[in-house]
């Protein structure tokens, strides 16, 4: 995994600066970097922190005095982290599963897999799955029957996936992931509590306990090319129609999809977030960190969800969102901002009272 400093300016579509002939094994932060390292000061601050190490090269910004920091030689870009795809790329050694089919393995004898598949320890293939070429399934996995896998596609360790279940190309799924399993569908003979509370904002009352009936799903699930699922997260097979992903989209661990939810393409849904059942979700929409969106929403394109916040209402294209319940960012700031003042207006208000009832002007 070693490249010369000119062969990775190459990959990355620029020209090298200075020496290009150094010799990198490997990416380091600035400050511990090695003499065959290349070191990652992406902006100024970063780059003050070259001196601490031995880099002799160094990826920085556009229009950077490389040669300032004692570095031999440099690459520099207008978006420096950008490079950092195909950089990590280049670098990265893979998990090193091995090519071919492990003898423990469990293929069903309908199955078909493409060319170069392989297929790790302990894992179990069902029939009438379909696997495309180049595809690499990492040990104890388990792929239900029915399920369609497009090439290229790498699943780690422990992944689930459900029958009725159709993945693109490309897809990564990390560790323990769950596709298709049951959306969280039950309904009572009679009108449930939670819904004569939804229907009257809060109002209860007239209603019994009753058991759950479980709604069967039969949806199965729809993933496109390119989809990135990290681990622990599940997205639920739909009731009747399948649960779609849309190419391009990006999935943070620890991330709930439910039932029914139907999300755009190049989307990114960041740790902990849930998106419930029946919630569509247009195309390039951001979901922060532990957000939540209530099921039977409409969220427009190009929606950002800051982290924490909770959407209880359909939101237009466009829009930034933040808080609980979520409203425009804007207007959530201003809000904070005067919910910090509060207690100095209390106090003013007070000593305002104190001094009117001084001058006798109170009732």
């Amino acid at each position: 995994m070693t490249y010369t400093l000119a062969e990775i300016a190459a990959a990355l579509g620029v020209e090298v600066q200075g020496d290009g002939s150094i010799q990198i094994d490997r990416v380091s932060e600035p400050a511990t970097a090695g003499s065959r390292d290349l070191a990652l000061a992406m902006k100024p601050d970063f780059a003050e922190q070259i001196g601490n190490g031995a880099a002799q090269a160094a990826l920085l910004w556009q229009g950077a005095d490389w040669q300032s920091y004692g570095l031999k030689g440099a690459i520099m870009m207008d978006r420096p982290r950008y490079g950092m795809a195909q950089l990590s790329a280049m670098m990265d050694q893979g998990q090193g599963y091995a090519a071919g089919i492990h003898p423990t393995a469990i293929i069903d004898p309908t199955a078909e897999l493409g060319e170069n598949v392989s297929v790790g320890p302990f894992t179990l293939i069902g029939a009438g799955t379909v696997i495309g070429a180049n595809s690499v399934i990492a040990s104890h996995v388990t792929i239900a029957p029915r399920v369609r896998i497009g090439e290229g596609a790498l699943i780690h360790p422990g992944v689930r996936i459900m029958a009725n279940t159709t993945i693109g190309a490309r897809a990564i799924l990390h560790g323990n992931v769950v596709i298709g399993g049951d959306g969280f569908s039950f309904v009572t003979p009679e009108k449930s509590a939670v819904e004569q509370v939804r229907s009257t904002l809060g109002d209860s009352s007239g209603t019994r306990a009753q058991a759950w009936a479980r709604i069967a799903s039969l949806g199965g699930v729809e993933i496109g090319d390119d989809v990135e699922v990290g681990a622990n997260s599940t997205i639920d097979q739909g009731s009747v129609r399948a649960t779609r992903v849309g190419s391009g989209t990006k999935i943070d661990n620890l991330v709930q999809v439910g039932h029914n939810v139907v999300i755009g393409h190049d989307c990114l849904l960041c740790a902990q977030a849930a998106v419930a059942g029946s919630t569509v979700i247009g195309n390039n929409c951001v979901l922060g960190g532990k957000s939540g969106v209530a099921d039977n929403i409409q969220i427009g394109d190009n929606v950002i969800i800051g982290a924490a916040s909770a959407v209880l209402s359909n939101v237009p294209s466009g829009r930034a969102m933040l808080g609980y319940p979520a409203v425009k960012m804007d207007t959530h700031i201003e809000t904070y901002k005067a919910l910090r003042r509060l207690p100095r207006l209390l106090r003013e208000f007070t000593d305002l009272k104190k001094t009117v009832s001084k001058n006798g002007l109170s009732d």
